[in-house]
């Protein structure tokens, strides 16, 4: 049904026998059969067919209801004052046509999320962490710090904000604008982001100060102390100390590379010709040998430190030869090569952490110092003995031993060299090949309080062997070599026996029969001066053989005993040739001998061949190989 209708106004028209009643309607009918006045402007509504009404949300000037067309409906600024609606904290009002919203202001948001809310009473705003939702707002060399509502971007130590970009931080030159903190004895040189301090050329950092640090503080490098071993009379080391004292007066720090190198001249020079220092006893040759190895390593590692970063060799013309690697910070293996002798190490082995300045590494190679080394005893440690006591069950008797390398020295920065997190490797090249009751060693020389030694093996082991080199593994650096030990078996008693026994006997027959062969006339003929001669050449060389074989003290005697065993034993079998070829001939011919040509023939060829041939081999043998003659020590 629709609403009811209202007849407030009416009209009565009246004449002549006519009555005439209008009714006119009132309300929400008669408005929707009538549309509203065209003049309402937009945002509006029709209150009749001549007024209009701004819808919520917007004013007209002349009043909630209007009737002139010329009215408009303007949008009412909810935000502005009179009117203005608070959104409460961290949280800005926003006109909107015909309406308004609330939105939390830049670096806020609400905690459901949302957009908008409509009043206080809805607000939730709250800060906004803007690291946390991108990371990187800040750019390089930067780092973001959240503030309430917004955030700013920090530079690190050693960066300063780019005037172009608050966002974007630079290197700051500390250096060359003075705010840096170098000690007056140091360089500065800017990095990315900070600075170092380090030593001028010819400066190490001074005791416990570390180089290229902050605090760094540096000293001048000067020549090392190195006093000549005391009660030594020699001429030639009292001219090597006065010409190290030399050194050390001439010494600059600008010129230790030239310094290095004429101190290596000096020991070169030294011991190219000894002289005097043979004659000294073993043991002051001893001394000798380990004051200046122990001078060398000390003065060389410390003035190692003052070199250029870099590897650098250093040689005399004697054959002293120098090979150093100085290095400040590094993670590969470092290899030295030099002659006959390559060492291997890593980083860790040398770096020691707390030590000043950079870190060297050295390998010296001093051959002359062999010839006063070369007597010195040999130790071997527990694990050697027992190895060798028990290949030979218990005979093992004397050892010999045999310098088969030069001595090399091997030094590092390290503070403590003797006790190495990681072996060092060496490998030796050498040309003698071991033999029967020979074995190679891998041995250092360790020095006592009063300058004395040995030759020892601890804390050295070989791990790879071929045919003219030898791989060792040392947890501590020292002087190196590889020597060859020889070691005696003790004899068998029982064979002794026997063999002084049927020698004397074979001597005995031997006597008999020369005695025969040299007073029967009967018999004498082209073989029995033969057998004679072969008899006369066994018993002497029996007769050397049980007199003199042991007689091993003198070394050219011994050699002489070796080279006439060697003659008198190849012309004994020179002599039994000859016999088999006499014989030979003989059955050929079918002749007397006496009488036939062959009695000629061997007359004339007998006592060249004999003879003659034997001492040739020896004589190209002795010539040749002259060592050979003799025992392994001897």
């Amino acid at each position: 049904m629709g609403a009811p209708l209202s007849y407030p106004c009416y009209l009565c028209l009246s004449g002549p026998g006519l009555l005439v009643l209008l009714l006119l309607p009132w309300g929400p009918a008669a408005q929707s059969t009538k549309a509203c006045a065209r003049w309402c402007p937009p945002n509006s509504s029709c209150v009749n067919s001549t007024a209009c009404r701004c819808l919520p949300g917007f004013s007209a000037s002349s009043g909630e209801v209007f009737t002139s067309p010329s009215d408009s409906c303007d949008d009412i600024n909810e935000c502005a004052p009179p009117t203005a609606v608070s959104c409460g904290k961290g949280a800005d009002c926003q006109n909107t046509e015909g309406s308004y919203h609330c939105i939390c202001v830049p670096g806020y948001e609400l905690a459901s999320g949302a957009p908008v809310f409509r009043n206080e009473n809805e607000n939730t705003c709250q800060d906004v962490d803007e690291c946390q939702q991108k990371l990187r707002i800040c750019k390089s060399h930067s780092i973001c710090i959240n503030t309430q509502g917004s955030y700013t971007c920090q530079c690190l130590p050693g960066f300063k904000l780019n005037p172009r970009d608050p966002k974007l931080c630079t290197d700051k030159d500390e250096c060359s604008s003075g705010e840096h903190h170098c000690h007056n004895s140091t360089i500065c040189t800017n990095t990315v982001g900070s600075y170092v301090c380090h030593c001028p050329q010819g400066w190490v950092p001074k005791p416990g100060f570390q180089n290229k640090k902050n605090t760094t503080i540096c000293e001048e490098v000067s020549f090392p102390t190195w006093m000549p071993p005391p009660g030594i009379k020699s001429q030639r080391l009292s001219r090597f100390f006065h010409r190290l004292q030399d050194l050390r007066g001439n010494f600059s720090s600008v010129s230790v590379q030239s310094t290095v190198q004429d101190l290596i001249q000096e020991v070169g020079d030294l011991l190219e010709g000894p002289q005097d220092l043979e004659n000294l006893s073993q043991s002051e040759q001893q001394f000798v040998a380990t004051n200046l190895l122990l001078g060398l390593e000390n003065a060389l590692g410390w003035l190692g430190k003052a070199l250029p970063i870099g590897a650098v060799t250093f040689s005399s013309s004697a054959g002293t030869v120098l090979s150093l690697e100085v290095q400040e910070q590094g993670y590969e293996n470092i290899t030295l090569i030099q002659n006959q002798t390559k060492m291997l190490l890593t980083w860790d082995t040398v770096h020691e952490s707390g030590d000043s300045g950079p870190t060297v590494v050295g390998l010296l190679s001093t051959p002359g110092v062999g010839r006063f080394l070369a007597k010195a005893p040999l130790v071997l440690d527990t694990v050697e003995q027992a190895a060798l006591h028990e290949t030979h069950k218990g005979v093992l008797q004397e050892l010999y031993h045999d310098l088969l390398s030069d001595v090399i020295s091997a030094f590092i920065s390290n503070k403590d060299p003797q006790n190495l997190r990681h072996p060092v490797t060496f490998i030796f090249q050498h040309s003698v090949i071991p033999g029967p009751r020979e074995k190679v060693f891998c041995v250092f020389w360790e020095h006592g309080q009063n300058g004395s030694g040995h030759w020892a093996t601890s804390g050295c082991r070989i791990v790879g062997t071929k045919v003219s080199s030898t791989i060792c593994q040392c947890t501590h650096l020292s002087s190196f070599a590889i020597l060859m030990a020889l070691y005696e078996v003790q004899k068998d008693s029982a064979l002794t026996v026997i063999s002084y026994v049927g020698l004397s006997l074979s001597l005995l027959c031997l006597l008999l029969a020369v005695l025969t062969f040299l007073f029967c006339k009967a018999i004498h003929n082209t073989s029995t001066s033969l057998h004679l001669q072969l008899s006369i050449c066994l018993f002497l060389a029996h007769l050397l053989f049980l007199t003199a074989i042991d007689r091993t003290e003198i070394k050219v005697l011994c050699s002489i005993i070796a080279g006439a065993l060697h003659y008198l034993y190849l012309a004994s079998f020179t002599w039994m040739l000859l016999e088999g070829l006499h014989l030979f001939l003989t059955a050929r011919n079918l002749m007397v001998v006496n009488y036939s040509s062959v009695n000629k023939f061997m007359k004339k060829l007998m006592f060249p061949v004999g003879y003659g041939v034997p001492a040739v081999i020896v004589t190209i043998s002795a010539a040749s190989w002259p060592h050979l003659y003799g025992t392994p020590t001897r």
